[in-house]
């Protein structure tokens, strides 16, 4: 698959946890980033999603949002957003395409085994709607948002 950077983001309307319906049009004269993860409350997740938590104020400083995205129900959202105090809104995807759109559902190498899943990864799309950095793939899930904010403070 080759890098997203560079090119228009792919729409979405999806549900927040918020209680909201989100399109990325909502933001536009924002940065977004948006961080796909495969389940709540589980240890890489929690771990990036806290990441995320602790750095969420030098992030919104920079004119930038963050939005979470995983197949996960409303419902668990809420939960995992309680448990963890996170500030920002998750996306609800569980027909998967927002992901497919973002290229973070698809097939994946886990422990040897092969399956089709959610590929943890990550944009950011600038104020105009276009797709200014891509991790395809995230390896170390508590180290990225602090990578995620180094990118965002050089742009």
């Amino acid at each position: 698959m080759e890098s997203l950077e560079g090119k228009k983001a792919p729409d979405f309307t999806l549900e927040g946890s918020d209680g909201k319906m989100h399109s990325l049009s909502d933001y536009l004269g924002k940065k977004v980033v948006i961080y796909f993860y495969p389940r709540d409350n589980t240890p890489g997740c929690t771990k990036e999603s806290c990441g995320f938590r602790d750095l969420n104020s030098e992030i919104n400083d920079l004119n930038t949002v963050v939005l979470g995205v995983s197949k996960d129900s409303i419902a668990s959202h809420d939960k995992f957003i309680a448990l963890f105090n996170l500030p920002f809104t998750l996306l609800s995807d569980p027909e998967t395409k927002m992901m497919a759109d973002y290229q973070a559902w698809g097939e994946k190498v886990l422990y040897g085994k092969t399956s089709i899943g959610c590929i943890r990864s990550t944009v950011i799309i600038d104020e105009k709607g276009t797709i200014v950095k891509h991790w395809r793939k995230v390896p170390k899930a508590e180290a990225h948002p602090a990578k995620v904010l180094e990118v965002l403070q050089s742009l």
